[in-house]
């Protein structure tokens, strides 16, 4: 076996030759491993001895890859090149790199060694018998012997490189290096290759040099230099990959972005990309130079194609991104301290680079392809100059040289497009990227028509910008803080009125600027129209701004009262302004973005249109353009102006000021409510005797409530302060327009002229008529309330009062229809024509049906019942009696009790008793003697037993059911003290049929004994009492202290509200206490005939505004939950149990209520209201009468009657939408499938009634005549 002939190779190309024991090879192998691992892999590289360099030779020869290859113009067959040998070998020992040299399995420089190595014994030879070193390209050709594979000599020698560590314990234990500085598990360090390169012109043979001009000699210089600087070229990128980027990759290093990988390929960008392409390029010109050697004649086809194709996918991208990437490098530079510090370590490695062993700088390094792709076009033109005309390449290198330019100039657009969207503050001009030979090239018109193309796409990406900006300033850190800016609960609320829908926007913008710069890409710099691509967006972007425009308005308005109420937000705002993308810009800058586009656009279409030439395809489809954009800005327009209104209505929500001690909630918050009008009017205060006294004020119409203030100003900040109280548009009433003008007085002419006042959004809502201005224009309306009456105001001109008028009809109006369509309750009668009022005494009236009419007659109570065949009846109490009849049917209607002044009834339905307070004497009567259910069986007696030991006194009973006990408290006067007796049912007694007695006086006039009650209790309260309601475990007395709050086992007891406010606890004294009703877990309400207050379980006020104002002056107080009715004689009030709003006023004569609903519920204090309709019973709960006149005829005369109108009050219920921004305003349905349908969004369900069960109308008067046929009246 021969070795290496060591004066044939450099000693650092060659392995120095040393004694070594090999690895595991093949049996018939000389040399055996005493120290290798029987369990290894038996596969067929495992038997083999890399270091020993006939194992290697003999691998290369069975393995290398031959083919053809041309050499000087001449074909060789069966050759390969120095790449194919170096791939070869390094395909053979990959495995043995990576498992004893230190993993560097993708360094190619062992292979290459050995390579040489090969070559310096001859084993194999170049095609022309030349001698060069052998490189890993293609610039040379190799071939085997032609001799039989017996006879040729397989070099001998060992690779020192790739021997086993002489240490025995190597690896072994710790699998990495040991204690020798020579390791070869330490890595491949100790390689060295220096690069040679021919000289020029000393291989050219004499005769071929003689023959050469002097231009040709220079040109190929030039070639040959090309090819140097591109080895070198490629060689640099080699180190940066070797020496930066893949030791950066495996630092862990820690960065300012938090991904170092993503930051490595944000600054390096597609540089590996680039390198492979130039790799390839440098392969095909060493294989031109093979082939045409020894003069290349030609390469211009060469950069052509790379030009055209390579080129154009890699040099503009990386170019363009190099300025922003080279930015971020140094600002992390700057920054991280260790990425510096890893740098610089890199920049002082001694790497070879070209027979040299330079101070590695990065940026230049980064710099080298912008160098490259420049020093190319000064290297082929002059190629170009020393190339003959007769010479084929001139064409192409004419063509290349152009290739190059518009590489130059795209690169320029790619770096423009990157600077821009990086966020860069200069200025470009399309001018900027046309070189002057170009410009030359444009008339005036196609100049300035392509300047503004460039600038609609500058501007476009700008715009871009700023909506990721958006995202990345705003959004992304609000959402993210912890603790949170805004609170939690409200923060996806705010960032949705805020930003709305700007990411849809993004996304289709980011989609316009990707569109519009590969046109700019493919065209630039006569780019042919970008219409087509901003018809496209804006068509598909149409719907995205129809709903963000008309949000902005709300936008803007949560911005400034967040920054105002909001100290940590206004904080963080100006933090945010810092950021460099954000230009010193507020967040209400970035919101507005979008509109202020949609205006940009228009402008620079209309620049386009007017530079178009003739018969251009923009001149017909710009104009469709600015149509689809006018429309949107004409649908918009209705939309924004309602949120100025909405923003008016907060705006109002917030300034208007009521008078210390004074809240009303108008629900001016509520989405669903409008600001209808609001100006200027002049008022006589209270106390006032003439004109000189008139005051002015600022009026406000909303659709709910009509308000007069007095603006007062200060800072810059206007508030409203209420001088009467809101008047609803339910009580509100126009009342007369058309009274004649008052003279004006001076002052209050100057007061005029000197003030303008105008809404919060800024718009003036006053308007004056000159012709008019010495005159005042009074108008009066009326206010139905409790502290209400004729209000007269005055309007500056004539014009301003019809306006007024307009404005409150069609307010009026409106909230006729939206009550009608929203109601809560609806009115069904019980009873219509039984109790008539004459309105003539002296007239003799007949009613409609003498035999159920009763005349003069004021109903007082009501209560509905169920017997025990579950019929459904209703008992109605007046002054001379009770009547009962079915429910629904008021035709059915029959005295069965004649008694005086019945003011208060009830049923214990439980134990089929029937209660009734008249004359202050309170009865009780069995209901099956009343409303007997078995016609077959006889009836028991009428026999009434008195409640109470001695005869009349009570002024007042009620119901309920405490610790599983039915009981009946009435209430006497004892003086000025008010005694309570508090009885319980016998059931065993009642249900004993009493013997019937006979004789007058016992039938009228029953003995007095309570065999049906027993007495639970006797207490004494020393304060008049007007009440008294079931709680859970105890009772709440109604009186003139206020609500005494008891225990009935041990008769203690509290006296609520408590509280320090001396003026709210004067005033709880004066008014008279209605009700107590639970409104949750935590809070109760008290209800006054004035107003409700809102307390906790300890009777402490609960809320910072903690009562409610009612509109009248309330007699009684009834509880369907979750809303709470209040009668006052002109209306019904009904207002929701938890935010104390007014939900409905239902008007009426005479009003009152003749069922509150005990009895349903028996402790109607302890009923939950849920605040939700869906959760609202839908059976009626309470009953009400008022007056009804009616006219009808009789003898021929006209009569008119006052009918006592007996009615229940029956919820509607809510229709939700599936769609989620429906209102439930808009459309309601029944939970009946019986129902009545009315005009408005509310259904009515109907009661069943006996009627609608029976269809024939004999069976019904049959029905009839077996109920009351055996009923009996008593007096």
């Amino acid at each position: 076996m021969s070795v290496f002939n060591l004066t044939t190779c450099p000693p650092s190309d060659i392995a120095s030759l040393v004694p070594l024991v090999p690895r595991r090879v093949r049996v018939d192998d000389p040399y055996s491993d005493p120290y290798c691992d029987d369990s290894e892999e038996e596969d067929g590289s495992s038997f083999i001895n890399y270091s020993l360099l006939s194992n290697l030779a003999i691998l290369l020869r069975d393995k290398v890859l031959r083919g053809i290859h041309v050499k000087g113009s001449i074909p060789y067959t069966n050759a390969f090149t120095g790449k194919d040998i170096v791939s070869t070998i390094h395909s053979q020992i990959t495995r043995e790199l990576r498992k004893n040299h230190g993993g560097a399995s993708n360094d190619r420089r062992p292979a290459l060694l050995v390579a040489r190595s090969l070559q310096s014994q001859l084993f194999f030879y170049e095609v022309e018998w030349g001698y060069r070193v052998l490189r890993d390209d293609v610039s040379s050709a190799y071939m085997f012997l032609d001799e039989p594979q017996d006879l040729v000599e397989i070099p001998g020698g060992v690779v020192t490189v790739l021997t086993k560590c002489y240490s025995p314990s190597c690896g072994k234990f710790y699998g990495g290096p040991c204690y020798s500085y020579s390791c070869p598990r330490r890595g491949l360090k100790q390689i060295s290759l220096d690069p040679q390169q021919d000289p020029w012109p000393d291989p050219i043979p004499e005769d071929i040099m003689n023959s050469l001009t002097e231009s040709e000699m220079n040109r190929q210089t030039i070639i040959r230099k090309l090819l140097s600087n591109e080895g070198q070229y490629v060689h640099d990128l080699d180190l940066v990959k070797s020496t930066v980027i893949e030791p950066l990759h495996n630092s862990g290093l820690s960065v300012s972005s938090g991904d170092l990988h993503a930051f490595i390929d944000e600054i390096f960008g597609n540089l590996i990309r680039v390198r492979d392409t130039n790799k390839r390029l440098l392969e095909i010109l060493y294989i031109r130079q093979r082939e045409q050697a020894p003069v290349v004649r030609g390469i211009g086809d060469i950069f052509l194609d790379a030009a055209t194709t390579d080129f154009k996918e890699v040099y503009p991208t990386y170019i363009g991104h190099h300025p922003s990437a080279e930015g971020l490098l140094q600002d992390e530079m700057e920054k991280n301290i260790e990425l510096r510090l890893f740098i610089e370590s890199c920049s002082r490695m001694q790497i070879t680079r070209l027979g040299q062993s330079p101070h590695l700088d990065l940026k230049h390094f980064l710099n080298r392809p912008a160098e490259q792709l420049g020093g190319y076009r000064v290297s082929l033109e002059a190629i170009l100059k020393e190339t003959d005309h007769n010479n084929p390449d001139s064409d192409f290198l004419t063509e290349a040289i152009k290739g190059l330019n518009k590489l130059q100039t795209l690169s320029q657009v790619h770096t423009f497009q990157e600077t821009v969207k990086r966020g860069s503050t200069k200025k470009w001009e399309w001018s900027d990227l046309v070189t002057p030979s170009e410009r030359q090239s444009f008339s005036k018109e196609e100049a300035k028509h392509q300047s503004i193309i460039f600038e609609l796409i500058s501007t476009e990406m700008d715009y871009v910008k700023d909506l990721h900006n958006i995202e990345k300033i705003f959004i992304t850190p609000l959402r993210e803080a912890d603790p949170s800016i805004i609170p939690q609960e409200h923060l996806q609320q705010f960032l949705q009125e805020v930003f709305s829908n700007i990411q849809d926007i993004t996304l289709y913008h980011q989609q316009l600027i990707d569109r519009l710069h590969h046109i700019q890409r493919e065209h630039h710099p006569r780019v042919p129209s970008i219409t087509a691509a901003v018809f496209d967006a804006v068509l598909n972007f149409r719907e995205a701004y129809a709903e963000y425009i008309p949000n902005y308005p709300i936008a803007a308005y949560r911005i400034e009262d967040e920054k105002e109420k909001n100290n940590i937000f206004k904080a963080f705002h100006e933090n945010a302004i810092r950021y460099p993308g954000a230009r010193r810009l507020g967040m209400e800058y970035f919101i507005y973005r979008p509109i202020s586009r949609l205006l940009q656009y228009e402008l620079l279409l209309n620049g386009l249109l007017d530079t178009a030439p003739p018969g251009h395809e923009d001149k017909s489809a710009i104009p469709n353009v600015i149509e689809i954009l006018k429309s949107l800005g004409k649908d918009t327009e209705p939309g924004a102006t309602s949120s100025k209104q909405r923003i008016d209505l907060w705006k109002f929500s917030s300034s208007i000021i009521f008078r210390p001690g004074e809240h009303f909630d108008m629900d001016l918050l509520n989405d669903s409510r409008s600001l209808i009008f609001s100006g200027k009017l002049y008022q006589q205060p209270e106390g006032g005797i003439g004109r000189n006294d008139l005051q002015e004020l600022f009026v406000i119409l909303f659709d709910n409530y009509f308000v007069m203030t007095k603006p007062k100003t200060m800072d810059n900040v206007t508030e409203y302060h209420v001088t009467r109280r809101p008047i609803p548009l339910d009580l509100f009433t126009p009342v007369r327009f058309n009274d004649p003008p008052t003279q004006r007085l001076a002052s209050i002419l100057r007061s005029r002229r000197d003030r303008n006042l105008t809404s919060p959004s800024g718009s003036n809502l006053s308007c004056t008529d000159s012709s008019e201005s010495n005159s005042l224009y009074p108008f009066t309306v009326h206010h139905m309330g409790r502290l209400g009456g004729l209000y007269t105001l005055y309007s500056g001109s004539a014009s301003l009062r019809t306006e007024w008028n307009r404005r409150l009809e069609e307010a009026l109006g409106l909230r006729s229809v939206v009550m009608e369509s929203n109601k809560v309750f609806e009115m069904k009668t019980l009873s219509s024509e039984t109790f008539l009022i004459p309105s003539d005494t002296r007239t003799q009236v007949v009613p409609l049906w003498s035999e159920t009419t009763i005349f003069g007659v004021k109903v007082t109570c009501s209560v509905p019942f169920t017997t025990h065949d579950n019929r459904k009846l209703v008992a109605i109490g007046c002054a001379e009696g009770v009547w009962i009849g079915f429910l629904h049917d008021p035709r059915s209607m029959r005295r069965v009790l004649h008694l005086r002044n019945v003011t208060q009834c009830a049923m214990l339905e439980d134990f089929g008793l029937f209660l009734v307070l008249a004359d202050k004497i309170l009865f009780a009567y069995l209901i099956e003697a009343l409303v007997p259910t078995q016609p077959n069986v006889s009836l028991p007696p009428v026999n009434p037993q008195r409640l109470g030991t001695s005869g009349g006194g009570v002024l007042f009973f009620t119901t309920g059911t405490m610790q599983n006990r039915t009981l009946v408290i009435y209430m006497k006067k004892r003086g000025s003290d008010s005694v309570f007796h508090a009885l319980e049912p016998v059931a065993e007694s009642i249900s004993q049929r009493p013997k019937a007695n006979t004789g007058i006086d016992s039938r009228f006039f029953p003995k007095n004994k309570n065999d049906w009650f027993r007495t639970y209790k006797e207490f004494m309260l020393p304060s008049e009492c007007y009440d008294l309601l079931f709680l859970k475990a105890r009772i709440a007395i109604l009186c003139q202290k206020g609500f005494e709050i008891m225990q009935l086992e041990n008769l203690s007891s509290v006296t609520i509200p408590v509280t320090n406010d001396s003026r709210l606890a004067q005033r709880c004294e004066s008014c008279r206490p209605l009700g107590m009703f639970r409104v949750n877990e935590e809070e109760f309400i008290l209800c006054y005939n004035e107003f409700g207050l809102y307390i906790n379980k300890h009777g402490d006020p609960s809320r910072k505004n903690s009562t409610v104002e009612w509109e009248g002056t309330a007699e009684r107080v009834a509880l369907h939950a979750p809303y709470i009715l209040l009668f006052d004689p002109r209306f019904i009030e009904v207002r929701h149990m938890e935010t104390g709003r007014l939900a409905q006023i239902i008007s009426g004569t005479d009003v009152r209520c003749a069922w509150d609903g005990r009895g349903v519920d028996l402790f109607p204090a302890g009923v939950f209201a849920e605040g939700a309709d869906e959760n609202m019973s839908q059976e009626p709960r309470v009953y009400a009468v008022m007056r009804c006149t009616v006219q009808f005829q009789h003898s021929g005369r006209s009569s008119r009657g006052i009918y006592e109108h007996v009615v229940e009050l029956v919820p509607t219920i809510p229709l939700y939408l599936p769609d989620p921004d429906a209102r439930p305003t808009v459309t309601h349905f029944s939970s009946s499938p019986r129902s009545t349908q009315g005009e408005g969004g509310r259904c009515t369900p109907v009661a069943p009634a006996f009627v609608q069960e029976v269809q024939d109308q004999n069976l019904v008067k049959m029905e009839e005549v077996r109920i009351w046929g055996h009923a009996k009246e008593v007096k």
